[in-house]
Parts: structure tokens; sequence; C-alpha cells
């Protein structure tokens, strides 16, 4: 009896000793800073746990109603640059993976005359994050690329642009494994 015991410990402990360090490593992972970028659809209704009210933009707010759900998060990024405009000013533009991108031109097609609502957060400080934009969805958006000009200063924009960029890379690399 105390052999079977003895072996039984024999193979418990390097599986509980991996289990220890892999468990680390998760613990370790899930609080490295990513960015987080939600896009939204305008909602019509106010029905309750699906949709919720939000304001939009701070020197002149806009409240909309969206829906909770987001139609495409960080996950779904490829790239994200920040464009300088013609009057001094500097838009982002952000490209989806394909299927994204396909989701992206499905809604913006069957939404024509909402906004979509676009959050992000850029570090690990919640005054970092807040609600960006509602471009106006005036036709289908095809391509898979959605360029809009943030509520942000051109810092912020960058920080965004940088950590949405690492994510994309870390994600490609996860996808290649």
């Amino acid at each position: 009896m105390n052999f079977c015991r003895r072996r039984f410990n024999l193979y418990f402990l390097p599986a509980t000793l991996g289990l220890l360090l892999s468990g680390c490593a998760l613990w370790h992972r899930q609080h490295d800073f990513g960015a987080v970028l939600r896009i939204h659809v305008e909602s019509e209704s106010k029905a309750a746990g699906s949709n919720k009210s939000i304001s939009v933009l701070r020197s002149q707010p806009m409240t909309i109603n969206i829906s909770t759900d987001p139609i495409l998060t960080e996950s779904d990024v490829i790239s994200a640059k920040l464009l300088d405009t013609p009057d001094g000013g500097f838009s982002l533009e952000i490209k989806f993976e394909e299927t994204a991108g396909w989701r992206l031109e499905q809604y913006t097609a069957g939404n024509p005359g909402k906004h979509l609502a676009i959050f992000a957060q850029w570090s690990l400080n919640k005054e970092d994050g807040r609600w960006l934009a509602a471009p106006f969805i005036a036709r289908r958006m095809a391509g898979g690329v959605l360029t809009f000009t943030p509520d942000a200063s051109r810092e912020e924009a960058e920080q965004l642009v940088k950590t949405l960029n690492v994510d994309a890379k870390r994600n490609a690399g996860l996808k290649d494994k």
C-alpha cells in the first residue's frame, strides 16, 4: 500500500509542479496590458439588457443607443495607422482581418443612416479609455478598413496605434502556432 502511494506521489509531484508553473505563466500573461477596441452599431430600440445609451464626443456630446455586443474588437485588428489630414489634424485607420472585414461590410450595408460607436482604451489607467467616435454610416464599408477622426489627443492616438499593432503581431504569432 505504501509503495503505491509513493508511486502516485512521484507522478503527482511533476504534474502539480507543471500545473503551478503554467498557472503562474497564465496569471502573469493576463496582467500584460493590450489595447481595448470595441465597435458597436447604433440601435433604435431601448430593449433592456441588449442595448445601452452612451455619450460620445467630449466637446459636442452626442447620446446614442447601441447594441451591447460589439461587432468588432481588438482581436480582429491586423494593423492600425495614424494618418495626417490636410487640415492639420489626424485620423486613425484600422485594418481588420478578412472575416472581420466582411462583418464590417455586412453591418454597414444593413444599417445606413446609423452610427458606429467606437470605444478604446490604450493603457491600464481607466481614464485612458472612452468613446472616441461615432462615424455616420453613409454607405457600405468594404475592404475591411475603418478610418475615423478620434476624440483624442495625438499622443493618446499614437499610444492606441502602438498598442493595437503590438497586439496584432502577438495575435498573428498565436494563430501561426
